[in-house]
């Protein structure tokens, strides 16, 4: 290759803001819900042991923070802050983990739920994720829930507020944007797309994407667009429908399809061909 395009590749690289080893990042979040949720943890023969594990994380993930600080005290800061919220952040996850479980007629147990589902992987990320979102950690979030949509196809921003328990059924092709606001009880299917009505940059600062109240179900492939668009309280929105404005509580909303049977016979009448 010639030598300027290799002397351009190069400042490509040194001229990074933040030096990320991007592998590392994926897999300390892979190992650390694995640990929590797989049998690694049942492994663990004392609360000892177990507390050595959670210490050895800590220490991994601080090195991981030291790429996106400038000091080491803020990189162990930041990882002091991620592990004193990790209590309440695994609390929550049981509890999204049992709404599934008695509102999915195919899932039988809890470990089936932990174990094997797409949807409580991707809103385990997302829920570590957000926390550091939430202390402005750049670029980490992003990268872990990334990674679960990578895996799952389930793409939810860490900047979106999202209550419990909480529920993604199927889960393949749903988006939930940075500024969404979905409540507590809330199912969401496949498809679902929490989206902002256009992507102009210059709209960046502001909420762009819906909010969803408490008890709502979205069935699959449904769209709900806009920062000014609520779904009230309760209300059930069908497959398929398009909503871009405020619905009030216990709606329900369907698309009407139409239905057209095919004769099983042909027609007798002549064919005609234009040209």
């Amino acid at each position: 290759m010639k030598s300027i395009f290799l002397k351009h590749l190069h400042q490509g690289y040194t001229n990074r803001k933040y030096d990320l080893n991007k592998s590392r990042i994926e897999k300390f979040i892979d190992d650390f819900f694995r640990f929590v949720f797989f049998l690694e943890l049942q492994r663990c023969s004392s609360e000892s042991e177990t507390n050595n594990r959670l210490i050895g994380f800590k220490k991994d993930f601080t090195e991981i923070l030291q790429s996106v600080f400038d000091t080491p005290e803020e990189a162990f800061d930041a990882a002091e802050y991620f592990f004193e919220k990790f209590p309440s952040v695994y609390i929550t996850l049981e509890k999204d983990a049992e709404f599934l479980l008695q509102n999915d007629p195919a899932a039988s147990s809890l470990e089936e739920v932990t174990f094997s589902y797409p949807g409580f992987y991707a809103t385990a990320i997302y829920r570590f994720a957000h926390e550091l979102y939430l202390k402005n950690i750049p670029i980490i979030p992003r990268i872990w829930t990334e990674l679960a949509h990578s895996k799952t196809g389930i793409d939810i921003h860490p900047g979106a507020e999202i209550g419990s328990p909480f529920f993604i059924d199927h889960g393949t092709g749903i988006v939930i944007g940075e500024t969404s606001n979905i409540g507590n009880f809330v199912k969401l299917y496949q498809g679902v797309t929490l989206g902002a009505l256009s992507v102009s940059k210059e709209i960046a600062n502001t909420k762009r994407h819906p909010t969803i109240e408490d008890n709502v179900v979205i069935y699959a492939n449904a769209t709900v667009l806009g920062g000014e668009t609520t779904i009230g309280e309760g209300s059930i929105i069908g497959g398929n429908v398009w909503i871009t404005e405020n619905l009030p509580a216990n709606s329900v909303v369907f698309h009407k399809g139409q239905v057209t049977i095919k004769h099983k016979y042909p027609s007798e009448e002549p064919i005609n061909y234009f040209i």
